[in-house]
């Protein structure tokens, strides 16, 4: 059902058609300020532990150097609070003054030691004066407001030391780390997770202190999106101050898969200009975050004065929970179908079966037989190159409509219009029609595609407000009650690989987020003529990235996914080597999710989305979970993959790899 929502009534965002960045109140965070008219911060973690100082000071300085404005690093107890100041001083001999961010999970007292050490502290509501049991607690009125009145007790010293000091503070609220106060009376919801964040917002306004940046970070991009969406909608309708918003995915992983998730829930908010400052949670190094966070951010540089986009009237889409567009089913797209991955390889001739690995098929030439992979392509799209061998089933061939005039085989082979041709044709596949369109074609086509049961647009912009240009025309359609399939496609010029995953995971994921797109098509325009190998390599990596970017969005599950966190220096164990360790065990498991936290504050609540959990609890100990409930304590590192393994083997959902 499509429901129209008064623009009057879209407070998250100055426009939804115009790149306008939100302004916010500037907060003074040492000599970095966040908000205001200031550009977007970038900033990262520590990794080493906070107790070592020259590690941690020689850390900080690599990240500094790769791009990083504000460094955090973790407290989590009064002698790591107490040794930020021994770290402070030690960067500034060596004539380093980016400023220090404490991050505080459990022990006030180390809060309020560090406010009056580093110029910000970032506590989690979550669990910054609560003890989280995973219990459901019925509440009153009276009995709720009580606890409200025992937090802001524990709260206010912290509250009256950063005022007196000039510290900033960040209201960080996690999706899977909320009280059990909280998720008795809102869930593990949005609305929960911006209620956990006011609760102390409205101390430190009471108390008229604001300078304060707030977070709303899940591992679930949906979630994450509609809970920042939400959080400035209830500050706005509050009377509260715009304050400044700290963006990221938590636990997003590492290589491609933590970039391309990161993107997709930071890319979202960036493309409706919110956000002040940005950290990219990875499973790496933190001097690999700055680069990723700063790719991201540079892309609004020179965005106000894009192309102007068509104003709306209403909105036909509820920015704060999921609804996919309502569409007919065609072939395969739409409907209750998966959202499609066409490969473009229209820019190699000739192509041999060998070479459709890149696109996730294998020919056995030995059997005869082919043989496809969890990212096997649903579709290739040929364009005036025909593949001139026969596809295995499961996979088929588009081609531009002239060239499948000439096609000998029309039922197994589906053509691709541009708008011209397709106004004009007197033939067309007997199912199933490709229409490519570009934004500005849509209205124009609204008479043709109209009552149309055998089409599929691919959808197309120049704009480079691309996201906005893109959601537009889906509004055209939805006011036109079209129930057409779209398929979004995107180009972008020669690039570096990394800018490729973060662009498509921002602009198609940021619409799949919203519900919009029945398939994905990364274009190779720019790559015609290239040598051929790069070509290939770039098919690849375009078919992994679209994968990629629809398992984010939570659109479509095509391989296992990695909940793991950044390490910081409560990690028990080395995350990345552990990382690649289950990843190497259990990787063929399609649409598992496995959390793999490196300590208790990471642990069950901040892999909420996950199946199962391998988590630090001690020097060379794991306690493994299934969903929030702990199965084996204190297992020893060494056998851990191994229970772990078992435990997913009990639960019916092992899979033995095939060789």
């Amino acid at each position: 059902m499509e429901t129209k929502v008064l623009l009057d009534k879209i407070k998250y965002c100055n426009s939804l058609t115009e790149y306008s960045r939100r302004k916010t109140i500037p907060v003074k965070v040492g000599d970095v300020i966040i908000g205001g008219d200031n550009p977007i911060v970038v900033q990262s973690m520590t990794t080493v532990d906070t107790m070592d100082t020259m590690g941690s000071v020689e850390q900080c300085i690599r990240m500094i150097e790769s791009g990083c404005q504000l460094i955090r690093i973790t407290a989590p107890s009064m002698k790591e609070a107490e040794n930020l100041k021994n770290i402070k001083d030690e960067l500034k001999r060596r004539g380093y003054q980016t400023p220090l961010v404490a991050d505080i999970h459990f022990t006030p007292n180390a809060a309020e030691i560090a406010a009056k050490i580093v110029e910000k502290v970032r506590i989690n509501p979550g669990n910054y004066a609560d003890k989280k049991k995973f219990e459901i607690i019925e509440y009153t009125d009276q009995s709720y407001q009580e606890e409200l009145d025992r937090i802001r007790e524990r709260f206010l010293p912290l509250v009256k030391i950063c005022k007196e000091y000039g510290t900033a503070m960040r209201i960080g609220t996690n999706h899977g780390s909320l009280s059990d106060r909280i998720m008795s009376r809102y869930g593990d919801t949005p609305l929960g997770m911006v209620e956990s964040a006011l609760e102390f917002l409205r101390i430190c306004e009471d108390e008229n202190f604001h300078d304060i940046v707030i977070s709303m970070k899940s591992s679930n991009t949906q979630v994450m999106v509609q809970a920042y969406r939400l959080l400035v909608q209830k500050l706005e309708e509050g009377g509260f101050k715009p304050y400044p918003l700290h963006l990221g995915v938590t636990e997003a992983g590492d290589g491609e898969d933590g970039r391309i998730k990161s993107a997709v829930g930071i890319g979202t908010l960036l493309e409706d200009g919110l956000g002040d400052t940005v950290r990219v949670s990875l499973t790496e190094d933190p001097e690999f975050e700055a680069p990723v966070a700063k790719a991201l951010v540079d892309r609004y540089t020179d965005r106000v004065g894009h192309p102007a986009i068509d104003s709306l009237e209403h909105f036909p889409i509820t920015p704060f929970e999921y609804n996919k567009r309502d569409t007919i089913e065609v072939f395969n797209f739409g409907g209750t179908n998966v959202p499609r991955v066409i490969a473009d390889i229209s820019a190699i001739g000739n192509i041999s079966e060998k070479e459709m690995k890149q696109v996730g098929h294998f020919y056995l030439p030995e059997l005869d037989k082919w043989k496809m992979n969890d990212q096997g392509a649903d579709y290739v799209f040929t364009g005036d190159h025909p593949i001139p061998f026969m596809l295995p089933n499961g996979m088929k061939e588009i081609q531009y409509y002239t060239n499948w005039l000439q096609s000998e085989d029309q039922i197994n082979k589906f053509p691709a219009f541009r708008l011209e041709e397709f106004k004009k044709a007197e033939k067309y596949h007997y199912g199933l029609n490709f229409l490519l369109l570009d934004d500005v074609e849509v209205k124009e086509s609204l008479p043709f595609v109209e009552g149309r049961k055998d089409l599929v647009i691919i959808l197309h912009s120049k704009n480079p407000h691309n996201l906005a240009a893109l959601r537009r025309s889906f509004i055209t359609l939805m006011e036109n009650h079209s129930l057409v399939p779209v398929v979004v496609k995107v180009d972008y010029p020669v690039q570096p690989q990394d800018k490729t995953m973060l662009y498509v995971a921002t602009d198609v994921g940021g619409l799949l987020i919203d519900g919009l797109g029945d398939g994905i098509m990364i274009g190779l325009d720019a790559y015609h003529g290239g040598e051929r190998t790069s070509v290939l390599e770039q098919i690849k990596l375009h078919n992994s990235v679209g994968f990629g970017v629809l398992q984010a969005a939570r659109t479509r599950m095509s391989k296992t996914e990695y909940i793991s966190c950044p390490s910081c220096g409560r990690t028990l164990f080395d995350l990345q080597e552990t990382t690649a360790m289950i990843r190497k065990r259990t990787d063929h498991l399609k649409g598992v999710k496995i959390g793999i936290m490196g300590c208790i504050v990471n642990g069950p609540g901040e892999m909420a989305d996950a199946d199962y959990g391998y988590v630090g609890s001690g020097k060379g100990k794991i306690t493994l979970y299934k969903g929030k409930e702990v199965v084996k304590k204190s297992v020893p590192s060494e056998k851990a993959v191994d229970e772990l393994i078992e435990i997913i083997r009990k639960d019916g959902m092992w899979l033995e790899p095939e060789n």
